[in-house]
């Protein structure tokens, strides 16, 4: 039985004093983190979470509350951890190149250093399925701001399907994507709808039927939602939920 916990549920901003997105996928054969933001090391401490038991980092876009995490997660654990053992880091097309530009703007580059542990880059082309280990994985396209390069994650854990959107606004084929899943883990930064990026709870409540998922989590939640987390007719997410799939 895989594990699910979720590291960091605010929106870009920290709201309600909660961490960026993160979320662990232990599936007993090895760790994959759905997204790695700058929270994500100190959240990752905070439940107990080891660097070492992540084996791989899937991204599914490039704003900085969801991967400008991975070059401190990689320095930690070079020089903190002395890691050993190999990690992947998988992500939409120019994955390494995003990753190589952040370390080298917060000023700790990864060009020529040198590296304990095999760093291998992957990128996730949309309606493909790839092996990252801990398990397989297939990006489609969602709705969110194109220069971002988007895409939600569908992964096959053991036989049970978890689909996470990242962040998306509402678009008609979404249903499509997340019918039959175990566990659907969505965006909701509003309550009310603002942008359009971003779904919002009360476009959720009205089609949440057609989304055809056994169970539904809300996340990325910014403060109208943070506010009201906990206290809705849709499940929403906290950092720490850890729950089985």
């Amino acid at each position: 039985m895989s594990r699910v916990t979720f590291i960091g549920t605010s929106d870009a901003f920290g709201a309600g004093g909660r961490r960026q997105a993160a979320i662990f996928v232990n599936t007993g054969s090895g760790g994959l983190l759905l997204d790695c933001a700058p929270t994500t090391n100190t959240g990752l401490s905070a439940l107990g979470i080891p660097r070492s038991a992540v084996d791989g980092i899937a991204v599914s876009h490039f704003h900085a509350d969801h991967f400008a995490g991975i070059p401190s997660f990689i320095l930690a654990s070079i020089y903190e951890d002395r890691r050993r053992h190999p990690l992947v880091v998988a992500g939409p097309p120019g994955i390494e190149a995003r990753v190589v530009a952040a370390a080298d703007a917060i000023g700790h580059g990864l060009t020529g250093r040198e590296m304990p542990f095999a760093l291998r880059f992957v990128e996730l082309p949309t309606g493909r399925l790839v092996d990252l280990g801990p398990a397989s994985v297939c990006s489609f396209a969602v709705n969110h701001q194109p220069e971002s390069c988007p895409h939600g994650l569908d992964l096959e854990v053991g036989g049970r399907r978890l689909v996470y959107s990242g962040d998306t606004g509402w678009f008609d084929d979404l249903p499509r994507h997340t019918r039959g899943a175990d566990l659907l883990v969505c965006d909701c930064t509003f309550y009310e709808p603002t942008f359009s990026e971003h779904i919002a709870y009360r476009e959720l409540i009205e089609r949440a039927p057609s989304l055809g998922c056994e169970r539904l989590i809300l996340t990325h939640l910014g403060p109208s939602m943070s506010d009201r987390r906990g206290r809705l007719e849709l499940e929403t997410a906290d950092d720490g939920l850890s729950l089985e799939l």
